[in-house]
């Protein structure tokens, strides 16, 4: 797991042996098994989650009923806006695989940031990617009918029909899942033709 963590790393920054000594004495790798709840609604924490292996979910619980709101999959980053607000949680976060995730805090970065000033060069990098990102994800649900919506998941994130199941990829498409069986017919059968 080191490996793949300094792999993604050298697509950025290079790293001395120092340097990856430093990130593997701070033992923040976990392995998480499918189901798990990272964080509830009302929680508060400082962790934010990288995953190296695995898929996370994201998921708000509206009336009783689970709301999916994204899903991270390998080399991907997240920090819920509760660690950096300090209040509660909005949001659930659960594991949708068992998932090896990098694990970190506030402090823990200060201090890799003071020792290493190379690795807040990376965060930022990581930071705006990841906003960028979420940006157009955004505006594209906004503006996308479910069928739209559909398509840009097979298009961008085909892993996840496999890999989600299916009441949780319909709730992130905001349709019911068997508006999903649905749509997965028609789009079958457009394909036929």
């Amino acid at each position: 797991m080191r490996d793949l963590l300094f792999e993604f790393i050298s697509k950025y920054i290079s790293l001395t042996e120092d340097e990856k000594q430093a990130i593997v004495s701070l033992a923040i790798f976990h392995s998480v098994k499918k189901g798990t709840i990272l964080l509830k609604e009302g929680q508060k924490s400082n962790d934010g989650y990288f995953v190296l292996k695995g898929c996370i979910r994201t998921y708000y619980i509206i009336d009783g009923e689970e709301k999916t709101t994204a899903f991270y999959t390998e080399m991907e980053a997240l920090t819920p806006p509760c660690v950096i607000n300090k209040a509660p949680s909005e949001y659930c976060i659960s594991c949708v695989e068992d998932t090896i995730l990098i694990v970190s805090n506030p402090d823990m970065e200060t201090e890799m940031f003071s020792k290493f000033p190379k690795f807040e060069t990376l965060c930022r990098i990581l930071a705006e990617e990841v906003l960028a990102k979420q940006q157009i994800n955004f505006d594209e649900f906004k503006t996308s009918s479910p069928e739209q919506r559909y398509s840009n998941l097979i298009k961008k994130r085909p892993d996840l029909i496999q890999r989600v199941p299916q009441h949780q990829l319909a709730s992130y498409l905001g349709i019911k899942p068997q508006s999903l069986s649905r749509l997965r017919a028609r789009i079958l059968e457009k394909n036929k033709s």
